[in-house]
């Protein structure tokens, strides 16, 4: 079985959250390490918003258990986005016996988009 999720978003979506909730939005989608790096960069924030997505439609749910801030997407040194899952989304992947996940990340002027494959373990 393949464990695969994709997500496309309008940054002008988030940044429209942003500004309408404020902190209250960020708090609620984005781990604190999310915000210390990508806060102030919406086309970055976008990206991780679907690449949360594209990880609930992997793991083939719908987000029943897994809260936004159960899937952390980080980037390494080098800049390669990775994805940590934590609580409802940890137990769930798992459960689908998943050893990580790999995730894509790209994005334009207007979208961003997200591309997620679950591991095998």
């Amino acid at each position: 079985m393949q464990y695969i999720g994709v997500d496309i978003i309008e940054i002008g979506r988030v940044h429209e959250a942003v500004e309408r909730w404020g902190d209250r939005f960020l708090r609620r989608v984005y781990t604190e390490s999310e915000l210390k790096r990508y806060a102030k960069s919406p086309s970055s924030l976008a990206a991780r918003f679907a690449g949360k997505e594209a990880v609930v439609k992997a793991l083939g749910t719908s987000e029943g258990g897994i809260g936004w801030k159960d899937i952390e997407i980080l980037a390494e040194p080098g800049g390669r986005p990775v994805v940590n899952l934590y609580r409802g989304a940890k137990d769930y992947a798992d459960r689908l016996g998943l050893a990580g996940m790999t995730i894509s990340l790209s994005h334009s002027r207007d979208y961003a988009i997200a591309f997620v494959v679950g591991e095998k373990g």
